[in-house]
């Protein structure tokens, strides 16, 4: 059972790095191509929530075990249930910006750099169960925390260039990006274990009743921004197998992972984390001629060290003594 143990974690270990990696790479990949027929970001991530919401009721239905039970479920806890989707409608919201920002940043920063500096969200998270869960860091994490921004400072004070990128990029654009989609990520996160945490509703309901909402606010969020341009030219104009990929690492890794999660630790998470980070710059480097410089390789070390640092586990004091009270409690039962 050990062994087994071990090789089931080295399993999701992998899985949540490739996920994240892959990711970040094929959605850089896409975004790069010198061609006209670019996609639509929005659409990408209406779709991705389509998907997301069909793999959601298929898990319900496998948990509640039969179809009459699912329409109960759907009916009572969905549909007869306004104030749930309303209250699911917020991280709703924030998901979508978050998601469309991955795609701006991703759009004019590298896909290392953006590896680098996402880690913001780190902080942000902390910040955020500190202020809306009411739990404390350590002063081991806090240092972590300044550290990890002392890294990402680093990394975007000279970002590196990738000199087999013809698109024309922007850095600042795609900082302000990245810091939108981190903060995002922070509050939606935080907000949504808030909300699972206040009732025994399932953990698929509460993805279904966020999605759809999501359908709903992405889809506004297409004639907003691409309207006009999806009304001419179809709402999958520019869709290659790569753009299929990246939606389908967006909508099933994405789920795939937030299941996986539950069966590791912070460590472990860091170094995922870690690794995920080499891996986007060591492809980087082969497919978009990414030039390391020692700013860049140092900030991506120190964000790293500061990953694995915050997910070591807290120090439980409460089982330590002084020894004065040691020898002040012996003195007590001499005396006795």
């Amino acid at each position: 059972m050990a062994i087994f143990s071990v090789v089931f974690k080295l399993y999701c270990l992998t899985v949540m790095t490739l996920v994240a990696a892959t990711y970040t790479i094929a959605l850089r990949y896409t975004r790069t191509i010198t061609t006209q027929d670019m996609y639509f970001s929005t659409t990408a991530v209406c779709i991705t929530e389509v998907i997301k919401l069909v793999l959601s009721i298929g898990m319900l239905a496998k948990e509640t075990g039969s179809p009459s039970r699912l329409k109960s479920a759907i009916v009572e806890q969905i549909f007869f249930s306004p104030k749930e989707l309303l209250k699911l409608s917020v991280p709703s919201i924030v998901y979508a910006i978050q998601n469309n920002m991955a795609f701006l940043a991703l759009s004019n920063l590298d896909a290392a750099v953006y590896q680098v500096t996402y880690q913001l969200k780190i902080p942000c998270t902390a910040l955020c169960t500190v202020f809306m869960l009411n739990r404390s860091l350590s002063r081991l994490q806090w240092f972590s925390v300044f550290m990890l921004c002392g890294g990402v400072t680093l990394v975007q004070w000279k970002p590196a260039e990738a000199t087999k990128v013809q698109v024309e990029q922007n850095p600042f654009i795609g900082f302000i990006a990245v810091a939108i989609a981190v903060l995002c990520s922070g509050f939606a996160g935080v907000y949504f274990e808030k909300v699972l945490k206040s009732s025994d509703t399932s953990l698929w309901v509460r993805n279904i009743q966020m999605y759809l909402s999501g359908i709903v606010i992405t889809l506004i969020g297409v004639y907003m921004t691409d309207g006009d341009k999806v009304l001419e030219k179809g709402f999958f104009f520019g869709y290659t197998p790569w753009v299929c990929f990246v939606v389908f690492l967006a909508s099933v890794g994405g789920l795939y992972t937030s299941i996986v999660v539950k069966y590791t630790d912070n460590i472990m998470k860091g170094f995922s984390a870690a690794a995920a980070i080499i891996l986007s710059t060591v492809a980087s480097v082969i497919l978009f001629g990414l030039q390391i410089t020692v700013t860049f390789a140092s900030g991506a070390l120190l964000v790293c060290v500061s990953i694995y640092l915050y997910g070591l586990p807290k120090q439980d004091t409460s089982k330590l003594t002084r020894p004065d009270a040691d020898r002040e409690q012996k003195s007590k039962l001499i005396s006795v």
